[in-house]
């Protein structure tokens, strides 16, 4: 949901946009992460209400089982390996430890503030959202950045959507989602972006074979394992989308889980008035 903000150095609007998905058990999960997401609430107010000895006062908690590439979530360069290496230089099981990695965990990855641009796929089409299982072409997504005046560039943060935002709440729907060809993920790493992001859950298209570079995923590995360019999934983009908003300011925060491949995250678009 939008909320309004105050540019504290101008004292200007700026509208903010959450684009992370609400996490629950049931929600889209790659099968390749499963468990996914539970949360239990372990103690509850009755537990510890004894008015004589504490007050009225009382807590709650609860206990957070998740993994790293569950929900809306950045990949660490960790995550994917070429041939078992690392970003193009580290050898995958040397750094590989039971606690992790010692090179290329999320913890590396620097809050992110930077433009991002949003290129917005079924309004380019106009007839609604592409097919499940299809790859996004390169010249569909470069004809909707001519068509928007939109122009990437180094250092960008570039998000797609296909659409797939507006059925979170159907797994299998959304699983069976589109992508992006590989030759999308081939560009992007030519122009030097920052990061990508999309609102789905594999940027790629998931079983896609890629015969350029001879695999299933080929974002991730021209991206995150060559380049160590960062992948956001499963993105919220509808009421960005809807606004119209083509450009705005990008912040993405990891959490810190030394060694850790990934991390959940709550990304927002800031955009003025």
């Amino acid at each position: 949901m939008a909320t309004a903000g105050i540019d504290w150095r101008t004292g200007a609007p700026v509208t903010v946009y959450d684009l992370e998905q609400p996490r629950f058990q049931g929600m889209p999960i790659h099968e390749a992460h499963q468990p996914g997401y539970l949360y239990v609430l372990h103690r509850r107010h009755a537990d510890g209400y004894d008015p004589v000895r504490n007050g009225p006062r009382t807590g709650a908690s609860g206990v957070i089982v998740c993994m790293e590439h569950s929900g809306t979530h950045i990949d660490a360069v960790s995550h994917q390996a070429d041939a078992q290496v690392l970003a193009g230089k580290f050898d995958a099981n040397a750094v590989a430890t039971a606690k992790g990695f010692s090179e290329g965990g999320v913890e590396e990855i620097d809050p992110i503030v930077a433009r991002g641009v949003l290129l917005d796929v079924p309004r380019h089409r106009g007839v609604g959202s592409p097919e499940p299982g299809e790859a996004i072409t390169l010249v569909e997504l470069q004809a909707c950045c001519e068509r928007q005046g939109t122009e990437i560039r180094a250092g960008d943060v570039a998000l797609v959507r296909t659409g797939l935002g507006a059925i979170w709440h159907d797994p299998t729907a959304y699983l069976a989602g589109p992508g992006m060809h590989g030759d999308v993920s081939r560009w992007l790493a030519g122009i030097g972006v920052h990061a990508v992001g999309a609102d789905n859950m594999a940027w790629d298209v998931i079983g896609l074979w890629d015969d350029t570079d001879g695999c299933t995923l080929p974002g991730h590995l021209v991206l995150l394992a060559r380049r160590g360019i960062y992948i956001i999934e499963n993105l919220l983009l509808e009421e960005l989308a809807a606004a119209g908003v083509r450009e705005f300011t990008f912040v993405c925060t990891p959490l810190k889980f030394t060694g850790a491949t990934g991390s959940p995250v709550r990304p927002i678009a800031l955009v003025p008035g």
